[in-house]
């Protein structure tokens, strides 16, 4: 589905039309947008109008309309109480899910869409959390400004024919099209009634490319504080929607400069003052969002969460392990495994996933491994394990050794490169030998355990680990090599020469 120009990229070239005839371009863009649901709002507009209700798309799903980049999740608000909701949508729809209605919203699936359903709202927040004391409201208006920004506060009434009339009270239209992210109220009151609004004020500065109002930015930086009134797993959520957008990296500046970061994520404010040891950066900070940058540019479809966090945080070990040393010079020796270390600790504390945390505490601990290989230089051995150590991985390691080369020296970097594809090209030869994959030893529990007469236990799994091992140093071996190899380990460790 194509949409209009992006908003923030609105003063260039043909983008530089009259503001009536955008805005006219915008909205003809989102009724095309929305004619592509037409099976699914005409018959829904026709239940609610019958019964004499008001239906809105509303929020997020306008916006997205407008920014021809709506998706199979669809947000309504009407004037009908959830019970009425249910029973207009009973027997049209495929499921029906009450879990929120306590706040007011109905979930339906319809065919291969989404569709949330909210009454009017008119809600008061505690300010000690972030869940409102619902009350339902009785107009559009005083629903759509209670929303969190300015573009998620614009309306379509969908009748007995589709989409029919565009609402936008608030104006949110015009700070769509400066690419601006405002509060229907004061930041101040916003934030205050829910702290979580200023992550993803942030968000969307990574998903839209858009900037946020200064007064914004100056509510932000007097009130991150606040966000410690909110659960950790609701600010993973919004953490990784932003780590997963089109422009990370402004977003993440925004959260470094407002103080944001130093509430949700130290480590990464932390890199600022650490000069890199190649003093090729002002700091690791600025090192690592290159990095980033470079890492999103070898994803080879979807935003790569693990690569992207890994890519962020590699380096966050530094200022832990940074000595200077005499003449002059900066180590930062072992800061792999520091690092790994403190993003176990950090991702755990924002309840990632277990895997997840592994996978990214993985790949910081083995990002500085391909430092060894230096001119070729590794032998099979080495290959194979740099290939059994990274896993599932692998593919994830092989672009993140790649992104960390930022350095301004042409030449170091094309020698890089090209020992990156030296590397690349012998794990290939190795894998269509052997295979690299699975490496295992040349032979299992049962040969062993019938080789050396022993029983399951301990020492099977030594055996194991050694011919494991001996694999990995030497690749495949002939069965009758391995068994000769197996019993002399075996003979040296039985007299205690092993």
């Amino acid at each position: 589905m194509t949409g209009p120009e992006h908003p923030d990229r609105a003063h260039t070239g043909s983008a530089q039309a009259d503001p009536d005839e955008r805005r006219t371009r915008l909205l003809a863009a989102a009724a095309i947008s929305l004619r592509g649901y037409s099976d699914i709002l005409v018959p829904l507009g026709k239940l609610f109008t019958t019964a004499g209700r008001d239906l809105f798309l509303v929020g997020g799903s306008v916006r997205d309309a407008v920014l021809g980049r709506l998706s199979n999740d669809l947000d309504f608000t009407t004037d009908a109480r959830p019970d009425e909701v249910i029973a207009l949508v009973t027997g049209w729809a495929d499921a029906i899910w009450d879990a929120g209605i306590e706040f007011g919203t109905v979930s339906i699936r319809k065919a291969d869409l989404i569709i949330e359903i909210t009454t009017y709202r008119a809600e008061a927040y505690d300010r000690v959390g972030r869940n409102p004391v619902v009350t339902f409201g009785d107009t559009l208006d005083g629903d759509l400004i209670r929303r969190d920004f300015t573009v998620n506060a614009m309306a379509v009434r969908i009748g007995p024919d589709g989409a029919q009339e565009f609402c936008d009270p608030l104006d949110g239209l015009s700070a769509l099209l400066a690419g601006i992210i405002d509060t229907p109220a004061t930041p101040q009151e916003s934030f205050d009634d829910d702290p979580l609004r200023m992550l993803r004020a942030v968000r969307f500065v990574s998903q839209l490319g858009f900037r946020l109002a200064p007064r914004v930015v100056d509510a932000i930086t007097e009130m991150n504080g606040q966000i410690e009134r909110i659960t950790a797993e609701r600010v993973r959520v919004e953490l990784d929607k932003l780590i997963c957008g089109e422009h990370p990296i402004d977003g993440l500046e925004i959260m470094v400069d407002t103080g944001l970061a130093d509430r949700v994520m130290p480590e990464i404010p932390g890199m600022k003052l650490t000069i890199d040891e190649h003093h090729q950066h002002k700091d690791v900070y600025q090192h690592s969002l290159t990095v980033l940058r470079q890492a999103i540019d070898l994803e080879e479809s979807d935003p790569d969460p693990v690569l992207r966090w890994a890519a962020l945080l590699h380096d966050i070990g530094k200022p832990a392990t940074r000595r200077h040393e005499v003449g002059g010079g900066v180590s930062f020796h072992h800061h792999e495994v520091v690092g790994a270390k403190m993003v176990r600790k950090r991702m755990r504390a924002l309840k990632y996933p277990k895997a997840m945390v592994e996978d990214v505490a993985t790949l910081v601990f083995l990002h500085l491994r391909f430092h060894g290989y230096g001119d070729g230089a590794w032998t099979d051995s080495a290959v194979r394990r740099y290939v059994t150590d990274a896993g599932d991985l692998l593919e994830r390691l092989n672009k993140l050794v790649r992104a960390d080369c930022t350095t301004r020296n042409k030449r170091r970097a094309r020698r890089l490169q090209e020992n990156y594809d030296d590397l690349e090209r012998r794990i290939a030869e190795l894998k269509a030998a052997e295979d690299l994959g699975r490496v295992r030893p040349d032979l299992d529990g049962n040969a062993i355990m019938e080789l050396l007469g022993l029983r399951p236990g301990r020492e099977v799994g030594e055996a194991w680990k050694y011919l494991k091992e001996l694999r990995l140093d030497r690749g495949p071996l002939p069965r009758e090599e391995a068994e000769a190899e197996l019993l002399r380990w075996w003979a040296a460790r039985s007299s205690g020469n092993e």
